[in-house]
């Protein structure tokens, strides 16, 4: 079934990843994250699923980056994530980690881009979705998380822009997606926080 005969699938190809012997120890985070992206991408290619989600770290991460990112703090990432916005150098650190989780998010969409799916790659053809559980860690704030999505659904989604929706819930968001997919659904989850879709997600 690996063998391709049409332009969908191939890139299909058994993977080279790398990973790490030690693969839960903290200094190889990077590693076996690159190599759980590098994995992810071609199971997508080889249409083994069509779903799926990466969750770099549990909640409560007490994940320590400074084996590889220049943190002036030396401490873990959930002590950094409850200091007060007065304090600049665990601010410092939050954005240092937060910038090296982009770089991550960019990795995997260039894996996705660089797959050709007949005139489109495979990003074109997907939606990809990062946010954090949260919209400020030190307060446990649940209000104005930021999504952020990439690769336009074939069209669906208008993208290239940056969206203030004024606070309504993300309910209405997973609808949207279940809309881009072609399940019209009116709801998901808690009824009263997904009334429909999102507005201005599409053209």
């Amino acid at each position: 079934r690996l063998d391709a005969t049409r332009p969908f699938g191939e890139a299909c190809e058994v993977p080279t990843v790398d990973i790490p012997e030690n693969f839960q120890q903290e200094e190889n985070y990077p590693a076996t994250g690159k190599a759980q992206m590098d994995l992810l991408a071609m199971a997508l290619a080889c249409d083994m699923t069509r779903v799926a989600s990466l969750q770099w770290s549990r909640s409560v991460s007490g994940v320590n980056m400074s084996s590889w990112l220049p943190l002036i703090t030396g401490r873990g990432h959930h002590d950094l994530s409850h200091d007060a916005d007065t304090n600049a150098d665990s601010q410092a650190d939050i954005l240092t980690i937060n910038r090296w989780y982009t770089e991550q998010f960019a990795y995997f969409l260039g894996l996705m881009d660089g797959i050709q799916e007949g005139d489109r790659t495979m990003l074109d053809n997907s939606v990809v979705v990062w946010v954090n559980e949260l919209g400020i860690g030190n307060s446990h704030t649940r209000n104005d998380i930021p999504f952020i999505l990439a690769g336009g659904c074939q069209g669906y989604f208008d993208t290239g822009r940056h969206l203030d929706l004024g606070g309504a819930p993300h309910g209405q968001l997973l609808v949207s997606l279940a809309h881009a997919m072609g399940y019209p659904i009116t709801e998901f989850g808690v009824p009263q926080y997904s009334q429909g879709p999102l507005p201005g997600l599409t053209g």
